[in-house]
């Protein structure tokens, strides 16, 4: 299943966020790589951050699905995205622990329908 990280694109993140905004970094690369079909799974532990909100934004004008996994009250995301997984804590560390739990069982999902 062809995946990428936009987090790990250290050329991206520093020089793109110092000419076009830490804001529209991941709009950015998702105006690029995702097309129609694409799924992008946005993490955000408040649910607020404005370069998730931005690349969800750009996922959607490219017809793309959005998968939430958000924190707290799922913030601002929770009712941007198609698919809101909000873990319902305060702590930053307890939302990262249920995001990974929950990409771990959605990765073992979505091989299990595609593969048997």
């Amino acid at each position: 299943i062809p995946a990428i990280a936009l987090t790990t694109d250290s050329s991206n993140l520093t020089a793109g966020g110092n000419d076009i905004g830490y804001e529209n970094v991941f709009a950015r690369n998702v105006g690029g790589l995702g097309t129609a079909g694409d799924v992008l799974i946005a993490i955000s532990t408040s649910g607020n951050s404005e370069n998730v909100i931005r690349a969800v934004a750009k996922a959607h004008e490219k017809n793309m699905t959005v998968i939430g996994f958000l924190g707290g009250k799922g913030g601002k995301l929770k009712d941007l995205v198609d698919v809101p997984i909000v873990i319902p804590s305060e702590s930053t560390q307890r939302i990262q622990e249920g995001h990974i739990t929950v990409g771990h069982i959605l990765c073992e999902a979505v091989e299990r329908e595609l593969y048997g």
